[in-house]
């Protein structure tokens, strides 16, 4: 209101609404007496309020708000408050049980790349290079464990709804990680091992890139040092294989197979980023079903097309059948295992914990197929732990389990396993401040 607005009768009637407050204050004797009996101490005990959880998430209670949604909301601010409130150290995520996990599932899931490309050598070996095919049963193992466990807690109904209502953003995240896998292997074909291993860095910045603009992330100082040590550690590891001429020599098509790397790289970076969010928010199981199912159809209609002939030229016996079997094996493993680091970490990291997967590439090589190390492997191999280790340096003691586009109290999150909000709700079922139990997914 402006100051000309104010007139005579306004004031008065603020005048009067300020005399009837200030008699209100003027209680008599009696009153006065019954208050102070009120505020004795021990007369009444202060009322203490316990939560009861009983799980859910904020995205699967999207079209409407129940009680139960509103009292986890509230135990999970209530928790993180009291995580927050802790003295922390720089190095204090360091000391947590949560790094040690995510720097070994990191390890494991670089060993599973290392295992598959191992698996792919020896079809490669007899004859038989079918990359889309063999990954077919890959989705087809996603969907049998997946799938089916999802429709028994969901039912057919329950799923079905989801299935027209974001069934369009899983295609997406499918296909984006179906690509990805295709024109990587692609890459191999026309170009050298060399330049499609420095392109496969553009991941990284795709994901480094995708997660400030759409996700929120602000990376600290000692983020972006640890990435950087990171990729030191993966160029000394290229630079060994350049002095040794294991880098492939002249490819068939360089420009062909660089542009197929570059693509195949944006592809995952891009599928990287949007299953983070999608874990976040989701239940694991929910999001692998719809991996496994789309990229199954995905994939299948792909092999369909571009393998015919390589299938038909391929060599089909029982020690082929046990090395897809192992693939397929593997990779579903490494698809069951991604979801906890994203969680726990985030993509950025995920990236970076892969780029040892040919330091134990050299070292299956070794004893499997008669490789030569390098002096150079080990000081690479330990400078990529160092910068995973220096990723973490004066972080918060939530790591990066507390994802900014959640909401302060991750209200919009699921509390599944490796999430910020049921580490939440843990402390405040420990505090007394929440009781009951939610189901982690």
């Amino acid at each position: 209101m402006r100051f000309p607005d104010i007139t005579l009768s306004t004031i008065q009637t603020l005048g009067d609404i300020f005399r009837q407050d200030h008699r209100t204050r003027e209680y008599s004797q009696i009153q006065q007496f019954e208050m102070a009996e009120y505020r004795k101490p021990d007369q009444f005990q202060d009322p203490t309020t316990t939560v009861e959880v009983t799980g859910g998430s904020g995205s699967e209670s999207r079209y409407e708000s129940t009680g139960d949604d509103v009292a986890t909301n509230e135990a999970v601010g209530q928790g993180l408050q009291q995580i927050e409130a802790k003295k922390v150290h720089w190095y204090s995520y360091l000391t947590t049980p949560d790094f040690w996990i995510v720097l070994l599932l990191g390890q494991l899931l670089a060993l599973c790349i290392t295992a598959t490309n191992t698996f792919s050598t020896f079809l490669v070996n007899y004859g038989t290079s079918i990359p889309a095919f063999q990954t077919v049963f890959m989705y087809i193992l996603l969907s049998l464990i997946y799938l089916t466990y999802t429709l028994y807690e969901y039912g057919p109904k329950k799923y079905g709804k989801i299935l027209l209502r974001d069934g369009w953003k899983y295609f997406i995240l499918s296909f984006l990680d179906v690509e990805g896998n295709y024109f990587t292997v692609l890459a191999y074909r026309y170009t050298n091992i060399l330049s499609a291993q420095l392109i496969n860095f553009w991941a990284i910045v795709c994901v480094v890139i995708l997660s400030f603009l759409l996700l929120r992330v602000r990376y600290k100082i000692f983020q972006i040092i640890g990435i950087l040590i990171c990729c030191g550690g993966m160029g000394i590891l290229l630079a060994s294989d350049h002095i040794q001429g294991t880098n492939g020599g002249d490819g068939e098509n360089m420009l062909k197979g660089d542009l197929f790397a570059l693509l195949g790289a944006t592809c995952y970076g891009l599928s990287n980023v949007f299953e983070e969010w999608y874990v976040s928010k989701r239940p694991m199981y929910e999001v692998l079903s719809f991996m496994g199912l789309f990229g199954m159809c995905i994939n299948g209609v792909q092999a369909a097309i571009f393998d015919r002939e390589s299938f038909q030229q391929a060599t089909w016996n029982s020690e082929v059948g046990g090395y897809l079997a192992g693939y397929t094996l593997v990779l579903a493993l490494f698809y069951t295992v991604v979801p906890f680091i994203l969680r726990i970490s985030s993509a950025a990291f995920y990236n970076i914990s892969l780029l040892t997967a040919n330091f134990w590439g050299t070292i299956i090589g070794i004893h499997v197929f008669g490789f030569a190390i390098h002096f150079l492997y080990p000081i690479a191999f330990v400078l990529i732990i160092v910068g995973l280790t220096v990723y973490f340096l004066a972080g918060s003691i939530l790591g990066e389990s507390k994802k900014p586009w959640l909401g302060d109290n991750q209200e919009n999150g699921v509390a599944g396993f490796g999430t910020a909000k049921l580490k939440a709700l843990n402390m405040a079922r420990k505090q007394g401040l929440a009781s009951g139990d939610s189901a982690a997914v």
